[in-house]
């Protein structure tokens, strides 16, 4: 049975509530700062999600990964090809809606991304106390570097994709 309730106020104050302040944040002049020093934060954005991987890391192999050798070559092989589907599933709804290119490739991308920073609250929150908690976040860690390794791997393809059907329009 899992605490509702409790659960619920967790998430909203692990998750909803740091977005809510910033979007109460860009109606103030916070956003001049951010404009002005924009590189900076981007810079602290990246090392605070470098962290917090870095973290999920160290804790699944410190209390072990509690995944099986098999479950974890059952990942290995899963996790490709489900967000490869993913990607090809939104690139075709994108495609046949007919968005411009460009937004057929931003659309593809942004739907099929599972974030690491929100995966993991989630997960924590939800199944906190578990013994199994190091399992249930295998695979969204496994799942983060596999997603920039495959966007790399097909970004020739997108890159010709959208470079035929720029060239079609003009014609």
């Amino acid at each position: 049975q899992l605490p509702f309730f409790d659960m619920v106020w967790k998430l909203c104050n692990k998750v909803l509530l740091p977005v809510a302040i910033g979007q109460v944040l860009r109606k103030t002049k916070v956003v001049e700062v951010y404009k002005k020093h924009s590189k900076k934060f981007k810079k602290t954005q990246e090392i605070v999600l470098l962290g917090i991987v870095w973290n999920a890391f160290c804790n699944a192999f410190a209390e072990g990964i509690g995944l099986q050798m098999n479950h974890f070559f059952v990942l290995l092989a899963l996790l490709p090809s489900l967000h490869l589907g993913a990607l090809a599933l939104f690139f075709i709804i994108f495609d046949k809606a007919r968005f411009p290119p460009k937004d057929v490739v931003a659309g593809m991308f942004c739907a099929s991304q599972k974030t690491l920073a929100f995966g993991l609250p989630l997960i924590n929150t939800i199944f906190e106390g578990n013994p199994n908690l190091a399992a249930y976040c295998a695979p969204i860690m496994f799942i983060h570097p596999l997603q920039a390794f495959l966007g790399s791997f097909i970004i020739p393809w997108v890159e010709r994709y959208i470079s035929s059907k720029e060239t079609e329009r003009k014609n």
